[in-house]
């Protein structure tokens, strides 16, 4: 519709311009032979005769297409026999008493036919019954100049309706076919709106705005399929996590109520075994749901939103892990080496972070070994002297849920990599774990950031430990 619109404004006025043009030549050119007529003194004087009806006989007058009127100051005018008088207008008297030299115009003759009328002042000496000079007017039919305009405005009116009818059926079919991507598209939307089904994709050819947006289309539910697998992952593997656990936590206080609903206790050294079980697979559900949660939140979940990023000094969140470290870990040697270096992070979710790599490294020592930590140029490493990791297990160290064979028999969710490497993620930096020389393993967090805080902004306060006394 818009561009049937378009072509009929611009073939409007194409139109109406060609015509107008037509007639401002046509009415030119007619003007042009209607002052070129040449009116003899003769003829003027044979005229003034018939007029003036003192001929004795019948005046002969040439035949001519032209209607020949004398015109005289006062108005009244005397016409060729055959024609029509044509009323005298101003402008004719104007020439007629010498104010103009000629006058062009239209009128009607007396019987109503639209006229064009070139007045020139006749400078003989022939002057009207009252002794006013005159004026000579040849005049000829309009109609020499509509009839050609008709015809063309038919003919412009027929092309006219061609022409829009043709744009507007060539701008039907383009529309159609650009938007026919379009329609894919909102199919393929309401599919999917429909029937939660993100496996459908668009053809996407060419380079245009619809073939990209049909990428970033298929892009979006690609990543919108991998984020509901990875959920359905997550759910599957935390319900099987969540299993063992509630499993022993069930039969361990079965076996408490049956035993006080039977009146047979059970000996002092079972039952507290029982109760130790029992409390530690409360910790450990403990533990798996807070690492589900750390997982599942958002870097911007907590409390500000995006304010909770913030410059940490990552030496000072470190040796407080240290400490957690040498608690869990009281036969082992657990050295430090530390530079400054300050990162922008969420303080809450990095301490957890390096709580985890170093829980890792202590849960593998041996008893009475070593636990080396460094941290230079925002590379922390901490290496443990333990069993190491297989080569073909350190693709899958980071995953969700997933354990060492060797390691299933230890206390853990299988989420604390997974954990820091998210957080590493978010930070910018990455780890890595690595088998280190002369046995056990080596685990590799980088962070970007710099050995000076920076100065705090307006809403930032300054990072702890660095405020002057």
């Amino acid at each position: 519709m818009l561009t049937a619109v378009a072509v009929a404004l611009a073939v409007a006025a194409s139109a109406a311009a060609c015509w107008l043009i037509t007639r401002d030549r046509l009415t030119g050119q007619l003007d042009s032979t209607l002052r070129s007529v040449d009116v003899g003194q003769g003829y003027v004087q044979a005229l003034k005769i018939s007029c003036s009806g003192t001929a004795d006989g019948q005046v002969a007058f040439q035949p001519t297409p032209y209607t020949v009127q004398l015109v005289s100051t006062s108005g009244d005018v005397c016409t060729s026999p055959e024609k029509d008088p044509i009323p005298a207008q101003r402008a004719d008297v104007a020439v007629a008493d010498g104010r103009l030299d000629s006058a062009v115009h239209t009128t009607r003759s007396v019987d109503g036919t639209p006229m064009r009328v070139a007045t020139l002042h006749y400078p003989g000496p022939i002057t009207d019954a009252r002794g006013n000079h005159i004026a000579v007017s040849v005049a000829a039919p309009m109609d020499q100049v509509t009839q050609p305009l008709n015809q063309l405005a038919l003919v412009l009116l027929i092309v006219s309706g061609v022409g829009v009818l043709g744009a507007a059926t060539a701008g039907l079919w383009v529309a159609r076919a650009g938007l026919k991507p379009v329609d894919r598209l909102t199919d393929a939307a309401e599919h999917i709106a429909r029937t939660e089904d993100l496996t459908i994709r668009i053809p996407a050819d060419g380079e245009d705005e619809i073939a990209r947006l049909s990428r970033a289309f298929n892009s979006m539910t690609a990543a919108l399929a991998a984020s509901r697998e990875l959920q359905r992952q997550l759910i599957a593997d935390a319900g099987h996590e969540l299993r063992t656990p509630l499993t022993s936590l069930r039969t361990n206080i079965d076996l408490l109520v049956r035993s006080e609903r039977s009146g047979r206790p059970i000996p002092p050294a079972d039952k507290e075994a029982l109760l130790t079980s029992v409390k530690a697979q409360m910790g450990e559900l403990a533990s798996l749901i807070g690492d589900l949660q750390e997982l599942s939140r958002t870097p911007d979940a907590g409390p500000g939103g995006g304010a909770s990023l913030r410059v940490v000094a990552l030496h000072d969140t470190v040796a407080t892990a240290l400490e957690r470290a040498r608690l869990r870990g009281p036969t082992l040697t657990v050295t430090s080496d530390l530079a400054p270096w300050y990162v922008r992070a969420e303080p809450a979710a990095l301490e957890r972070a390096v709580v985890n790599l170093l829980d890792n490294a202590v849960k593998f020592s041996p008893a009475g070994g070593t636990v080396e930590v460094r941290l230079a140029a925002g590379e922390l490493t901490v290496r443990d002297h333990g069993p190491g990791i297989a080569e073909d297990e350190l693709p899958h160290v980071f995953a969700r849920f997933w354990r060492s064979p060797s390691a299933r028999s230890l206390p853990g969710s299988g989420l604390g990599l997974s954990i820091v490497a998210r957080t590493a993620e978010q930070a910018g930096g990455g780890v890595l774990l690595r088998p280190a020389p002369g046995g056990g393993t080596e685990a590799v967090l980088t962070l970007p950031g710099a050995p000076t805080p920076p100065p705090p902004g307006p809403a930032e306060p300054e990072p702890p430990g660095e405020r002057a006394e």
